[in-house]
């Protein structure tokens, strides 16, 4: 047993000796002195640096030529001079595809929007025009398209037919319309240029998905009139108002030519939609169903005559591109409050729906999306736009 022993403490000596060669020098890390406490004035320097400049706009100006100094500027506000350069015509294609397809869409779509606002068709059209051309020079999204959408739309709408009747007074609703459109685009243009863009980042997304869910049913609810041609509608917009009036109708205020005509073009789209989803190579069908649409559907009406059985067609509207509207804001007075009220609003929730789309597709493609120039681009496009009889794009 002593042997034993003696073999069994060589062997743990051993052992212990082994690890000890292999365990790795004690390292003693040494901790510098804390700084010393900076003032206020530095300590808010710094926060204010890192709120409004974390990205340090200006360090490509650093020691760089006076004409570069201006080339540079040119380009951050003008980022088509950048990549316009590298322009190849390769991609001309695709861009004239992508280009004809929105053109299809924006053609019904915006005509429905201008409803959606209470406004003539052709605004809807004049806003589908100037906006993207000014977007396209100052913008920084490859992706988003420019132009109406059904919440701003609708907002809109209500915000201003809250303050004046369209029917009875439709020019001065179109005056306070183009006023809500300029100074949602200075408030958008305020924001951007003074770098307050991380505030959109303070807006929660359960806000977001919770408006766009009661803007969309709000948008349902008001389309029934048009669905089931009815022609005295509630001009409320709260479910029991809108059902309530929708019923009481029934008997003597639906059209069954307007509800064929809507229901068959409503699953038709449907149908295209559900089409380009199962098979990516048939992309184009859902994107070009708008416009068959509108072909399809005014050949019926137009052969037929159903606009003597009470269908409502959009009749005729102006001519030509956009008009100057400039001489239409109002400046001063009680209306330019009430324009700049609503277009504030206005203008913060497009460019809420703006950065937030655009954000979402640079992320998927892996690029850059300057939050700042996106507000600045938004709010030229609706200055120039108010001047020129468009409202709120984005």
């Amino acid at each position: 047993m002593s042997g034993n022993g003696v073999l069994v403490d060589d062997e743990a000596s051993a052992i212990s000796s082994h690890r000890h060669a292999n365990e790795k020098p004690y390292v003693v890390y040494k901790v510098g002195a804390p700084n010393p406490k900076q003032s206020f004035f530095k300590e808010f320097k710094f926060t204010l640096k890192e709120t409004f400049f974390n990205d340090d706009p200006f360090r490509a100006f650093k020691n760089q030529s006076k004409l570069r100094k201006l080339l540079l500027g040119i380009e951050a506000v003008f980022p088509i001079v950048d990549w316009g350069r590298k322009y190849k015509l390769s991609m001309f294609k695709g861009d004239l595809i992508s280009g004809l397809t929105i053109a299809t869409l924006c053609i019904p779509q915006d005509i429905g929007y201008a409803r959606l606002a209470n406004l003539d068709p052709q605004f809807g059209l004049y806003s589908s025009f100037v906006p993207p051309l000014i977007y396209a020079m100052m913008g920084s999204s490859r992706d988003i398209a420019i132009g109406p959408v059904a919440v701003v739309s609708l907002l809109l709408g209500t915000l201003l037919q809250s303050e004046i009747d369209h029917t009875t007074h439709k020019h001065e609703y179109q005056r306070l319309a183009f006023t809500a459109t300029f100074f949602a685009g200075v408030t958008q243009f305020v924001l951007g240029f003074f770098r307050l863009g991380f505030l959109i980042d303070f807006l929660s997304h359960a806000a977001i998905v919770g408006f766009m869910a009661g803007a969309a049913i709000t948008i349902s609810l008001q389309q029934l009139k048009s669905l089931l041609g009815i022609n005295v509608f509630t001009k409320k917009t709260d479910v029991v108002s809108v059902m309530k009036s929708v019923w009481t109708n029934v008997h003597h205020g639906w059209n069954w030519e307007t509800i064929l005509i809507g229901v068959t073009f409503l699953i038709f789209l449907l149908l295209a939609k559900y089409i380009g989803k199962k098979s990516k190579k048939l992309f184009w069908i859902p994107a070009i169903a708008p416009l068959i649409s509108v072909i399809v559907s005014t050949s019926c009406v137009y052969i037929t005559h159903a606009e003597r059985r009470g269908v409502k067609i959009v009749g005729s509207f102006e001519k030509g591109i956009n008009p100057p509207s400039l001489h239409e804001i109002h400046f001063t007075g009680s209306y330019m409050m009430k324009g700049l009220r609503i277009g504030v609003v206005a203008g913060m929730i497009a460019l809420t729906e703006a950065v937030a789309i655009g954000r979402t597709f640079a992320a998927m493609k892996d690029y850059h999306l300057d939050g700042n120039r996106e507000m600045v681009a938004l709010g030229t496009m609706n200055v120039v736009g108010s001047m020129t009889s468009c409202y709120v794009a984005t």
